[in-house]
């Protein structure tokens, strides 16, 4: 169709100077016109037809849309059905097309769990009022109509496996919380999923069938704590099955046995490390955005070594699969201890194994009465910090160290082996001095331990009692040894100096708790000759209470008493104390909850390891294993991505800035990490029943943040 009066204004519009351009426009008006009229009828005539069909007649508003053809694959209908073509107009809403697709499938059933997913796109479709057009949807998307919940094995670290339900289309950090809410985990934020290390496996053995526990068909509960029944989530009170499920989860794993441990991957290196914490998924991305399919295996793990409020009453299961990770972390040697620890740890070991087959399991206390605990707690609290005016005075001068000590510097020609000097402790500075008498005089050196790092260097048995340092320098790390005469003095020195490492005084409230913890720890690990003797002849497993490199190093004749001679000191805890004290050494090793990735610093031209912890960062030499620098995250100004050319760039107090590519690992997760570290040191008792989610993803989530 033409419009002549249209055409007769562009003519008249013409001039002498202009009718070959006026005949242009005449021609392109002409052809304009033919084309609408065209698509005109065939928007009515396809439009007419599909409303045929139907009850009801077409509208003139629909008659004025284009209707298209859209493919979507219905996974109910089966993995060979063809995909469902659906007219719509680009002005359709999601919810729309969602409702098109149930009625032309004909299948009566609860859809309310089924959402789209574009898979050009590998996106979620959630906004069911966003039209076609404003998703940016075409006749071109493949879209997929498929619940957002859907079973996956997850691997615990007790070595059980369960099937479970879950979340496909939130963030994996809400996946997570949902998860730990079935399990009746508390503080789920400091754990997530990561992808299983493939084990080597000899083509003559044939692997048992792995036993999965079934829990698809438990209730994902909405609230953040679960009702309770005869001390156990009411999810798991349904049946006997999941009743003895619950007890798995919640009771200490028999010891494994040797060969067990011999088949399982143990990282060789600390590059290996880095291969295993390169495994992680994106908290900030779904599971099918990051290629989870159903059915896949996924480990759960705690990935954040900062464990908040640990309650027995409360955090059964959360502190069983703890020890079930350190205890696993320990006998796959991916931590380093030394060989009284080991035997330490092979002890409690034993003694948590015995009593958790007597000792029936803790029943978790009642809501109620743990609102008023909770109450006198917060009271208790408030009480211990309003101080009287002669407290305030008292603790205006800040206590003091002041006795004997040997030093070894092994970088230093001047000291060779360990020599006797007054040492005194104030503030977080250590001096020395050649006597006592030339304490009130200018020190040979002093020592600022703020931001070092401390290890222990201790054998009970030989009384060698020495406190490791390397203190931060501008040209690295300087690595000095301290040795004290007795357990009382090394309690006192390690103490202050594991407070002045992180910033604080003697005058810390902590002080005296951390003398304690670890005096107690030193008299586990001392021997007991008033002991009996006649568990020598019982027979354990010694074998599956020691990490590898023990098994080729000493008989199961010689472990076996010296394991037994360190139960001794363990054999009257209770589970609960015992699985306490097992953390509390875990905790106190070197290397605990560093996480490691292989980078490339600005400026360098070798690899070097990254080493990420709860409260610092680590750079290590990746050919040696020594620690080249260590900067504290309340040091730390700001940090960044460069998102383009993956490099993450930190900027620390006194104009200190480094910058890395990651060479293992997407820089997506270091960030990840150093933001989730940051957002664990928010959390307070004030706010610890609210999780700040969106804080957590602005920490965390970089340019994808949500």
């Amino acid at each position: 169709m033409c419009d002549l009066p249209a055409l007769d204004h562009v003519l008249s519009k013409a001039n002498e100077s202009g009718r070959e351009s006026c005949k242009g426009e005449v021609t392109r008006q002409l052809h304009k016109a033919k084309k609408e009229d065209v698509e005109r009828r065939q928007r009515r005539v396809g439009v007419c037809s599909e409303r045929t069909q139907g009850p009801g007649r077409c509208s003139e508003l629909e008659r004025s849309m284009a209707v298209w053809d859209l493919s979507v694959t219905v996974e109910e209908l089966g993995p060979e059905a063809p995909p469902l073509t659906v007219s719509v107009t680009s002005d359709l809403h999601i919810g729309g097309v969602i409702l098109k697709i149930v009625e032309k499938t004909q299948i009566k059933r609860d859809w309310s769990d089924h959402a789209l997913w574009w898979e050009q796109k590998q996106q979620w479709l959630l906004r069911p009022a966003w039209t076609l057009d404003k998703c940016g949807i075409h006749a071109d998307a493949r879209l997929t109509f498929t619940p957002q919940h859907k079973p996956v094995r997850l691997g615990l670290p007790n070595g059980v496996t369960l099937k479970l339900r879950a979340c496909f289309s939130s963030p994996v950090f809400r996946t997570v919380i949902g998860l730990c809410r079935v399990l009746n985990i508390r503080h789920p934020e400091e754990l997530s999923l990561l992808r299983p290390v493939e084990e080597k496996k000899k083509k003559k053995d044939k692997e048992p069938e792995e036993e999965v526990y079934d829990l698809t068909g438990v209730p994902l509960t909405s609230g953040s704590v679960p009702s309770l029944y005869n001390g156990m989530p009411a999810h798991f009170a349904d049946s006997s099955q999941t009743e003895a499920v619950y007890k798995m989860l919640s009771v200490t794993q028999p010891s494994p046995a040797p060969e067990t441990i011999a088949k399982m991957y143990r990282p060789a290196s600390v590059v290996d490390k880095a291969h295993i914490h390169s495994r992680w998924l994106d908290s900030s991305r779904s599971l099918m955005q990051q290629g989870v399919q159903e059915n896949d295996r996924l480990w759960l793990r705690f990935k954040y070594y900062s464990f908040y409020d640990l309650e027995p009453k409360y955090d059964v299961v959360r502190l069983t699969q703890l020890y079930e990770q350190a205890r696993w972390a320990v006998l796959l040697e991916d931590i380093d201890c030394t060989e009284e620890e080991m035997m330490l740890f092979g002890a409690l070991q034993y003694h948590i194994s015995k009593v958790s087959q007597s000792e029936p399991p803790p029943i978790t206390s009642c809501p109620a009465m743990d609102d008023l605990d909770s109450a006198l707690q917060s009271l208790e609290v408030k009480m211990e910090g309003e101080s009287s005016s002669m407290d305030m005075l008292e603790t205006m001068t800040a206590p003091e160290l002041h006795d004997y000590l040997k030093i070894f510097r092994p970088k230093r020609l001047t000291l060779k082996g360990y020599k006797q000097y007054w040492f005194t402790f104030k503030d977080t500075s250590i001096s020395y001095f050649k006597s006592k008498e030339e304490g009130f005089g200018e020190p040979i050196q002093q020592m600022n331990l703020k931001g070092c790092e401390v290890a222990p260097d201790v054998n009970v048995a030989g009384q060698k009692f020495c406190i490791k340092l390397l203190i931060p320098a501008p040209e690295g790390m300087n690595e000095v040894y301290l040795r004290c005469e007795n357990e009382k003095q090394y309690s006192q020195w390690m103490a202050a100096c594991r407070l002045a490492s992180k910033g604080k005084t003697l005058a810390d409230s902590t002080f005296t708790s951390e003398v304690q913890s670890i005096q107690a720890f030193l008299s586990m690990q001392r021997s007991n000759p008033s002991a009996q003797t006649a568990q020598s002849d019982e027979s354990i497993n010694t074998h599956s209470l020691v990490s590898p490199r023990y098994h080729k190093k000493y008989k199961a004749k010689q472990l076996t008493p010296r394991i037994l001679e360190a139960y001794q000191n363990v054999a009257q805890l209770s589970l609960t104390d015992a699985i306490l004290r097992f953390l509390q050494i875990w905790q106190a090793l070197p290397d605990f909850g560093v996480s490691y990735f292989v980078v490339r610093f600005k400026g360098s031209r070798k690899d070097e390891v990254l080493g990420i912890a709860n409260n610092r960062l680590i750079r290590i030499d990746l050919g040696v294993g020594d620690v080249v620098k260590t900067w504290r995250y309340n040091n730390m100004r700001q940090w960044n991505v460069n998102w383009d050319i993956r490099q993450v760039a930190i900027e620390f107090d006194g104009n200190v800035n480094i910058a890395f590519s990651c060479v293992t690992a997407n820089c997506k997760i270091v960030h990840e990490y150093i933001g989730g570290y940051i957002f664990m040191s928010t959390r307070s008792r004030e706010q610890s029943d609210t999780l700040n989610e969106e804080l957590f993803h602005k920490l965390t989530g970089g340019h994808e943040a949500l």
